[in-house]
């Protein structure tokens, strides 16, 4: 049998749960060119105007949406149609034909163009839950507090409130500030590292913590609070924009943490598959008991890798491991083309496993049903 046929599958009646996404922007872009941003992770403006036309997603995404809103299949028609919808409305038309009953947003990376929680679950059309994002809060505290002993016991009152504060899930961009190589320093050591820190605080009056002993310190420190509480903790791995180097963003360097047992009661999220670590994201998801991994960033914008995506992480991961997100950010158009791209992909691969006869349709609709919501309503939001 040709390894392009597969049974014809229908997720569509299946809800998803998004478990990974951040809040919209007030303002629409108005423009393609404004557009086009949302598209790439990279900020080159000549990436942005040139070559984000040509990439593989941005295609698809223009005629995906131009198909929904049944205009002609170019940027211009696609804005303006969206633009006769008004902003809710267009976000509703979107959540709605996507079938997303619920997402979890992580509202550290926004501005003050993005909409807070309490204003965004008024314009989602589902269920709305936050994540907390540490670095974001750690940074606030170094703003606030003069002395390390300070930072630390608020960081950790704060982590510790979390779950009664309303939050599902602590997130960890620690693999874009100082890689996933995280160890225990010595007190001298991070108080050392503090000074220079606080002074640039009170200097500019901001900070980007990029200093590896109080980033590793502030994430151990938030890891024995979730071993405690059986939070769910997870990080950003692989794939992200020019400030993340892949080289330290291997899931791999949490090696040494899940091999101790440890943090053997953190439910460890792996986010974005570690891509292009995918392979290597599934075999942990498949060894430790404690480790998910998810399908989003690279499904959709990887979008031509869909199916070989699937297939790796489906190769050595329990079905019961994978959790669907989109990680769509400021225009709801994302939280629909990762839903749609992942949901067909889903129903090609799984159709292919039907075919092959290692699931029977049943299996491929409960499999389809784990990843979609099944999984992550279990996790974050049990009853």
């Amino acid at each position: 049998m040709s390894l392009n046929r597969y049974m014809s599958l229908d997720f569509s009646a299946i809800p998803i749960l998004d478990h990974h996404a951040h809040s919209l922007l007030r303002q629409p872009a108005a423009k393609p060119r404004d557009w086009q941003q949302f598209f790439t992770e990279s900020a080159d403006p000549d990436i942005i105007s040139h070559h984000v036309p040509h990439t593989l997603f941005f295609q698809f995404a223009v005629k995906a949406l131009a198909g929904l809103l049944g205009c002609e299949p170019k940027p211009e028609s696609v804005l303006a149609e969206r633009d006769k919808l008004g902003q809710q409305g267009w976000i509703r038309r979107l959540i709605q034909d996507a079938n997303i009953t619920g997402m979890l947003m992580d509202y550290g990376f926004q501005s003050q163009d993005s909409y807070p929680h309490d204003e965004l679950i008024k314009l989602l059309p589902c269920r709305v839950e936050p994540i907390l994002r540490l670095e974001t809060l750690a940074q606030q505290l170094i703003l606030r507090h003069d002395t390390w002993d300070r930072v630390l016991d608020a960081f950790i009152a704060e982590v510790e409130g979390a779950q009664k504060a309303g939050y599902v899930a602590l997130k960890s961009i620690i693999a874009y500030r100082t890689g996933l190589n995280i160890r225990e320093w010595p007190r001298s050591e991070v108080e050392a590292a503090f000074g220079p820190i606080k002074e640039l605080a009170r200097r500019q009056g901001l900070i980007r913590l990029a200093t590896q002993p109080l980033n590793d310190t502030l994430v151990i420190q938030a890891l024995d609070i979730s071993e405690r509480l059986r939070l769910p903790f997870q990080f950003h791995t692989g794939f992200g924009d020019a400030d993340v180097d892949l080289r330290l963003a291997n899931p791999l360097n949490f090696r040494p943490w899940l091999q101790s047992d440890i943090y053997a009661h953190v439910p460890w999220v792996l986010l974005h598959q570690g891509y292009p670590y995918v392979r290597e994201a599934g075999y942990l998801a498949g060894i430790y008991a404690n480790v998910y991994t998810d399908l989003s960033l690279a499904i959709p914008f990887a979008v031509s890798e869909t199916d070989m995506l699937l297939t790796q992480l489906l190769g050595l991961a329990p079905t019961s491991k994978l959790l669907y997100a989109s990680d769509g950010f400021s225009v709801p158009e994302l939280f629909w083309l990762g839903a749609k791209a992942a949901r067909a992909g889903l129903e090609r691969v799984l159709g292919l496993q039907v075919n092959n006869g290692v699931l029977s349709v049943s299996e491929a609709y409960t499999t389809a049903e784990q990843i979609l919501f099944r999984n992550s309503e279990g996790l974050y939001l049990p009853k």
